[in-house]
């Protein structure tokens, strides 16, 4: 079986969810299960030998790769959700979107302190999402090793938030 070409399995959908907006939809990588399996297996290899304890991920489309990884990692998984969502006591942040805000919040006693760290999400577009989730970490003092994406929106110069966190992508797309 030869390799996928994992930027050709993603769905480019125009002028959703607004005019002038260039969607990219996982949901076509992820149900071509050697697409997905090389993506799953190529975001966890660069962290195999770094001792992860723990796959942090935001809902949605994040929890999807985030549990994979963490499987495939040996590592535990923690989930990021909005406001409201979660059942217990939970630590929470508000942040800036493309547009509006939102508020991320993750149970208070999810991450040990010192904790080796992975963040997980599906897409880097302006970063305001995953540096909330980096808050978090930080506020229960786990240790980021690491931030990994399946896809980067280069031109909208996300990782200038992540600044500091080594930032991984998998799929890179210029020009949108």
């Amino acid at each position: 079986m030869g390799k996928v070409n994992l930027a050709d399995s993603v769905r480019s959908i125009p002028d959703f969810p607004k005019a002038g907006i260039l969607f990219r939809d996982i949901t076509t990588l992820l149900q071509d299960k050697s697409a997905f399996n090389e993506a799953v297996n190529a975001l966890a290899d660069k962290y195999k030998d770094k001792k992860i304890d723990v796959v942090v991920a935001v809902e949605a489309r994040g929890f999807i790769l985030g549990g994979a990884i963490a499987h495939k990692l040996g590592a535990g998984f923690v989930p990021v959700r909005k406001k409201g969502k979660l059942p217990w006591k939970t630590s929470s942040v508000t942040y800036d979107l493309e547009y509006g805000t939102d508020t991320l919040e993750i149970h208070h006693d999810a991450i040990k302190p010192a904790a080796k760290v992975l963040v997980v999400d599906d897409l880097l577009a302006t970063g305001g999402t995953v540096k909330a989730v980096t808050d978090l970490v930080k506020q229960q003092q786990g240790d980021i090793i690491g931030i990994a994406f399946l896809i980067e929106l280069v031109d909208l110069q996300g990782k200038e938030k992540l600044k500091g966190y080594p930032v991984y992508s998998l799929i890179k797309f210029h020009g949108e």
